[in-house]
């Protein structure tokens, strides 16, 4: 099974990266599946101009990600919320390919500083996936107040709290992707 992890900010500080590198070294650790990075802050994807089908010399970046998405069996989007929505850089990447996310099980991540987990980036991004024909894993990930409940390399300030909740994410995001291969 291959997992890939987005990490959709490209902020300065970005703390929702902290859960993508959280997700990397417990899929690592837990040896659940592969697992692949597909960081948008290295990629400096250019403002949509034209999804990468349609263009006529696209960048090596552009087409490592379609590459990416392709190869794998299951997609973690972590993304944080930015004015009840989510980043720019997040809807760009979206937008650049189509088809390579047909049927491909998306797990949602999200991570705020306030209090209330990102709900708005998590109902947001559900009609885009389902237009893209992509499968919702119907567990969510989300982490209130990211900035104090994870060191800057992705450790947990609660682990067991968030293994369990970790567990029953990737649970049901690997039960889908596998039920899909059969």
């Amino acid at each position: 099974m291959q997992i890939l992890i987005i990490s959709a900010s490209v902020r300065l500080d970005r703390q929702s990266h902290k859960v993508a590198l959280f997700f990397q070294q417990y899929i690592k650790q837990q040896k659940l599946a592969e697992v692949d990075m597909a960081d948008l802050a290295t990629y400096d994807f250019p403002v949509f101009e034209e999804r990468l089908e349609n263009q006529e010399n696209p960048s090596e970046s552009a087409k490592k990600f379609s590459a990416q998405i392709v190869a794998a069996d299951a997609i973690i989007i972590v993304t944080p919320e930015y004015n009840s929505g989510y980043p720019a850089s997040l809807k760009n990447a979206l937008d650049l390919i189509t088809w390579e996310w047909k049927h491909k099980v998306i797990g949602l991540a999200t991570a705020s500083s306030g209090m209330f987990g990102d709900i708005h980036a998590q109902l947001l991004l559900l009609p885009i996936f389902l237009k893209l024909r992509a499968i919702i894993s119907p567990v969510v990930f989300p982490n209130p107040q990211v900035q104090i409940n994870y060191d800057d390399a992705g450790n947990p300030k609660d682990p067991e709290s968030v293994h369990k909740r970790a567990d029953a994410f990737l649970g049901e995001m690997l039960w889908l992707a596998g039920a899909l291969k059969k």
